[in-house]
């Protein structure tokens, strides 16, 4: 069925930035229907209701890469016609309309432009089509404004308003079509509040107890034109008060004019990150339990398990959870909550291995990869959030490498090669850029970084650690070389040009970079392979944790490898030390200090109840919880010895600082499960596999089929 059939409407009613339109069709169905689908999308986000049932899916048609392509959605309505029909389709900015430099994105946004068409397919074998046109009418409607960062305004006591015909407009938006290739957006969880109360300055607040995605829903009994004004918030201060500053110029806030009697509502054009909302003003009626809160996020499968003797630990790895699933609406972003919400791909980069663990993330990364292919500049420039909704041509190491880090990752997880395939050019223009930037051959040097952001080692004053850039930088361009030519092998490509370029920039990085003065430099040292005395390098990175005080210092770029560099190296317990440290700074603060999801600063909120900063300060950022990907390859010890688990090594690496622990993989090849648990001087293992393994317990190693086995170590 050919989508191009149809005309873009828009509504001349559409005046401000943050208008919500309504568009309406009536019709009639004088045959018996066989079959029916919606083909719909829009400039922003929109909701259809056919015949009072809501059928679209929350926030589509998503945030993609408008510039470059436009998705829309199909769904079956055919149990939903009956002879009478009418649709109902608002429309908001939504992500739309962040483009603000592309005048074609914002001539497109400004009237709320609308495309729809049902196929209609009759019990006799005729058919028809109901195409948007106009023949629509359009209005506003109660949905009075609606913003992703501000909230939404709801009128219930309008009817729709101003009513006029919807206007057919020219565009060349057909030519950018496609049907949504990522996974669908979806409500999940339904929460109820946990506690309500009023905070010192009488305000009052409920209480969800998770830190969510998503949006309030609430039945409530009032008069007409009472008020209902809501705030969200994640956390609260030292204090015990409702806390917003963090949102910076997000409002968050749903404005709510009641109708009489009782009444039902939740968000359609937007969405909070939130575990909080306080009740600015309200009905004398309402009361919390008449609010749940839902959390929407896209809908990716849990595949990962992780159990441990210890509870904060496994709290923990809930919270690597909950923020996975916080941020991964749509597209890989950096935090739910503030002015921001981008598909950083830093972020993106650092939790791809952990995030493939923990959900089945193979669609969902592909639809985001292809995304930064689009978005990648003729020199190969990656930018730095994928859509790009600024426009800024800034490369950064950690970054960019996204291009590389990503593809690699998602085939090694699910050994489909299609992705590899999809992204190798992508990936080749990537190192390609870098070597025509760089102010030294076979280095990436001189230029601008973010380099290990947030690192606990920063200068007073400073967002960045004191790992040298150049150092960083280097690395990643030896590392994206050799995932390079990685993939070109999986692929029978030809990559000797790049193992000749490997081998140079590993040679000239050696030599510019003989001694790794931080732990992120030696980090990066060893887990890239950039030397060549490992011992010396790892006990170097071991001497600098003791000297710090037995903690961490790394930041966005060294942390998720760390626990790896020392582990591989013959530190495995002081990788366990580190883990499972509670004091400031640690994994486990956050913790100890209530947090449900993973925190952007190790000291977000410290014990004082002091905030880090107010400008840049997500207590819903997933990029440290990279570290569960150490629990599930090396506590558990399990490894894809062939992509996609196709062979399966499995190696644990216990630790007498835990009674047990438990992981669990749904690969492509089946469940992989692994038990250890210390006990009467000995650690039993009991291990399960779908496939052909190779299994190391301690010095001795087995290689077995598919089955069930149990293993037992003396100390």
């Amino acid at each position: 069925m050919d989508f191009h059939q149809g005309e873009w409407i828009e509504c001349a009613l559409a005046t401000e930035r943050d208008t919500v339109v309504v568009y309406k069709k009536s019709f009639s169905l004088r045959k018996k229907v066989a079959k029916a689908e919606l083909f719909i999308t829009a400039c922003g986000v929109y909701c259809a209701i056919l015949n009072g049932k809501r059928i679209s899916e929350p926030l589509a048609p998503g945030f993609d890469s408008y510039p470059y392509r436009m998705p829309y959605q199909k769904y079956d309505v055919t149990d939903c016609l009956g002879k009478e029909n009418t649709i109902r389709v608002s429309v908001g900015r939504g992500w739309y309309g962040w483009w603000h430099w592309d005048s074609r994105i914002c001539e497109n946004s400004k009237n709320r432009r609308m495309k729809a068409c049902f196929f209609i397919e009759y019990q006799d074998g005729t058919q028809a089509i109901v195409p948007s046109d106009d023949s629509w009418t359009a209005c506003l409607g109660q949905c009075e404004r609606s913003d992703i960062y501000d909230g939404e305004a709801y009128n219930a006591t309008l009817s729709d308003r101003e009513e006029t015909n919807a206007r057919a407009v020219e565009t060349d938006l057909d030519g950018l079509l496609i049907l949504s290739d990522g996974e669908k957006v979806c409500e999940h969880e339904r929460l109820k509040p946990v506690s309500s109360f009023l905070t010192p300055k009488g305000e009052f607040v409920i209480d969800f107890g998770q830190n969510l995605t998503g949006y309030i829903e609430f039945s409530i009994t009032a008069k007409a034109n009472e008020a209902l004004e809501i705030s969200h918030a994640e956390i609260l201060d030292g204090d015990g008060n409702f806390y917003t500053e963090n949102y910076r110029s997000a409002k968050a806030k749903i404005y709510y004019i009641c109708k009489d009697g009782k009444q039902e509502y939740k968000p359609q054009h937007t969405f909070f990150g939130f575990r909080y909302i306080r009740l600015d003003k309200k009905p004398e009626t309402v009361k919390a339990e008449d609010f749940t809160a839902i959390v929407v996020h896209s809908d990716i499968k849990r595949t990962g398990y992780i159990q441990t003797s210890n509870s904060i630990l496994n709290r923990f790895f809930e919270n690597v959870i909950w923020g996975q699933k916080d941020n991964f609406l749509d597209v890989p972003t950096d935090c739910p909550q503030r002015d921001e919400r981008q598909g950083w791909t830093g972020d993106a980069q650092v939790f791809c291995r952990a995030a493939t663990y923990n959900f089945d993330c193979e669609k969902f990364f592909a639809r985001w990869l292809r995304m930064l292919r689009l978005e990648q500049t003729a020199h190969g420039f990656v930018p730095t959030i994928v859509p790009d909704t600024s426009n800024q041509a800034v490369l950064s190491a950690g970054w960019g490498d996204a291009a590389t880090v990503c593809p690699w990752q998602v085939y090694q997880t699910y050994g489909n090669a299609a992705i590899l395939r999809e992204q190798f050019q992508s990936m080749q223009a990537h190192v390609r850029c870098i070597g025509t930037r760089s102010k030294k051959p076979y280095l990436w040097f001189g230029n601008w970084h973010f380099g290990d952001w947030l690192g606990l080692d920063a200068p007073e004053g400073s967002y960045t650690g004191s790992s040298d850039k150049d150092f960083i930088a280097s690395a990643f361009y030896a590392y994206s070389t050799s995932l390079v030519i990685k993939a070109g092998e999986v692929l029978g490509e030809n990559v000797d040009e790049y193992k000749t370029l490997y081998a140079k920039i590993r040679q000239t990085f050696l030599s510019t970079f003989p001694q790794p003065k931080t732990q992120t430099e030696c980090a990066l040292a060893l887990y890239f392979g950039l030397t060549d005395d490992k011992e010396k390098t790892a006990k170097r990175l071991v001497d600098l944790i003791k000297n710090c005080g037995n903690h961490l210092q790394t930041g966005f770029i060294g942390t998720p490898y760390l626990l790896h560099a020392l582990s591989e190296n013959g530190y495995t317990e002081v990788a366990y030390e580190l883990l499972l440290r509670e004091e400031y700074p640690s994994w486990l603060y956050s913790v100890k200090q209530g947090a449900t999801t993973v925190w952007e600063h190790w000291d977000g909120k410290n014990e004082q109840g002091e905030f880090w900063s107010a400008d840049m300060n997500s207590f819903n950022h997933y990029a440290y919880g990279a570290a569960v990907d150490w629990l599930y390859s090396v506590a558990g010890g399990i490894t894809p010895e062939k992509a996609g688990f196709e062979k399966i090594r499995i190696a644990p690496k216990p630790s007498k600082t835990l009674d047990w622990l438990q992981v669990r993989l749904d690969t492509r090849k089946g469940k992989v499960a692994v038990k250890w648990q210390n006990k009467d001087g000995k650690t039993v293992y009991e291990i399960e596999t779908p496939t052909d393994t190779s299994i190391v317990i301690g010095s001795k190693s087995y290689e077995v089929k598919k089955g069930c086995y149990i293993f037992e170590e003396n100390e």
